[in-house]
C-alpha cells in the first residue's frame, strides 16, 4: 500500500484531491492513509469530515494541506 500512498501524495500535490481519494478509500486502517484521507477533505473543504480522518490517524487537524502534504511524504520516505 506504501506504492499506492506515494502515488496519492503526488496526485494531492498536484491538486488532485478526488484522485488522491480513490486511492485512500481503499485503506481505512492505517494511519498514513488516514492522514491522506484527512488532507483529501481539507482540500475538499469539508473540514469536519478532515477532522474525523485526524483523529482515525493520531494526528492533530491542521488547516494548512501543503505543510501537511509535505510531512506525509516525507514520512512515507522513511
Amino acid at each position: 500500500m506504501t506504492k499506492d500512498l506515494r502515488r496519492a501524495v503526488t496526485l494531492l500535490e498536484s491538486g488532485d484531491w478526488r484522485g488522491a481519494h480513490q486511492i485512500v478509500q481503499a485503506d481505512e486502517e492505517s494511519r498514513h492513509a488516514c492522514w491522506a484521507h484527512a488532507i483529501v477533505h481539507v482540500m475538499e473543504g469539508d473540514l469536519a469530515n478532515a477532522r474525523y480522518w485526524y483523529r482515525r490517524a493520531g494526528r492533530a487537524f491542521s488547516a494548512d494541506a501543503g505543510a501537511e502534504i509535505r510531512a506525509l511524504g516525507e514520512s512515507l520516505e522513511l
